[in-house]
């Protein structure tokens, strides 16, 4: 994503749909938005809270949770992290109705498979989002598919009544914290053949859906997942860039792509999550600490290419061959 590719919007309403999640309305501040496809996503650029010397800017992907057919405006549901890192935060403290945002046009990496002869999503916490975009156009296509929501009720839990309404049947919601917890396996065997699984949520989610899927013998192919969490704190070290000799200092609570876009060393990106591909880096020395989902194990292991969205250095220093 370049800096010129950002689009200006404005926050024209913020709606508190769970104890956790905040919901923004965003309208372009000139001109009109850029059409989307349902699962897509935007990155919002946002800064920190604090003393000029402790700003920091954060970019965090969020799935669009409108309806694609009206692109005037993007909805996006923001969950205040219990570990965040100062994004969701900023969210949820520090923007108004009013304030101005910058946002990346939309990428898909989540789209549904049309192909395919029934869809069933599993959705957990605020993984709910994409399936809202995925919604209207299921239901335009007359397409046959199922949602299970789960959530606890005291912290997430958006939209689940609308959901239930308008869907009936083909709605389950499990509240963990009233004790209904969904059968993945259950869920799963039965389906017929050409069925695609898609999971939104917590890591944990996504496993179980992936572990199921493997012991069932349901296809790879058949088996499409998305997360945003984000990149997780780390210790601190330097990088060097071999190219310039540049040497930057990745703080702990920072990831090496932020430390980079911070001293204006451009890094194509779309997730932000370890999952696109679209940011990786060769390394000329040093060991990595690999947290993504996107290289291979063969890859991983060679040691000469990284995710800098989520990645970090396993020692002290890093050297990048940019």
């Amino acid at each position: 994503m370049r800096i010129t590719d950002q689009i200006s919007v404005s926050v024209t309403a913020i709606k508190q749909v769970a104890p956790m999640i905040k919901e923004f309305t965003l309208e372009p501040v000139d001109g009109l938005l850029t059409p989307f496809s349902p699962g897509a996503h935007i990155v919002v650029e946002m800064g920190s809270s604090g003393s000029s010397a402790d700003k920091q800017s954060y970019r965090n992907a969020y799935s669009l949770m409108s309806n694609p057919m009206y692109s005037r405006q993007y909805r996006i549901a923001v969950r205040l992290q219990d570990d965040s890192r100062g994004g969701s935060v900023y969210m949820h403290q520090q923007v108004e109705v009013g304030t101005q945002l910058k946002i990346s046009p939309p990428a898909n990496l989540f789209a549904p498979e049309w192909m395919a002869k029934k869809h069933v999503l599993f959705a957990g916490g605020v993984g709910i989002t994409p399936f809202l975009s995925y919604l209207p156009e299921l239901q335009q296509r007359k397409a046959e598919f199922e949602l299970h929501y789960m959530f606890r009720s005291r912290q997430t839990g958006a939209y689940s009544a609308e959901l239930r309404d308008t869907l009936g049947t083909g709605c389950s919601c499990y509240d963990a914290d009233l004790g209904n917890r969904c059968d993945i396996a259950a869920v799963m065997s039965g389906q017929p053949l050409g069925t695609h699984f898609y999971i939104c949520g917590p890591e944990s989610l996504i496993d179980a859906v992936r572990t199921t899927a493997d012991a069932m013998g349901i296809p790879a192919s058949a088996i499409h997942w998305e997360a945003f969490a984000g990149a997780k704190p780390g210790q601190p070290f330097v990088v060097e860039l071999s190219q310039s000799g540049l040497e930057l200092a990745v703080a702990a609570n920072s990831s090496l792509l932020e430390t980079l876009e911070s001293a204006d060393i451009k890094i194509p990106n779309l997730c932000r999550a370890g999952v696109c591909g679209q940011c990786v880096c060769d390394v000329a020395e040093g060991e990595i600490e690999h947290r993504d989902s996107y290289l291979s194990d063969s890859e991983k292991q060679s040691g000469q290419v990284m995710m800098p969205c989520v990645s970090r250095a396993a020692g002290e220093r890093l050297v990048l061959d940019i």
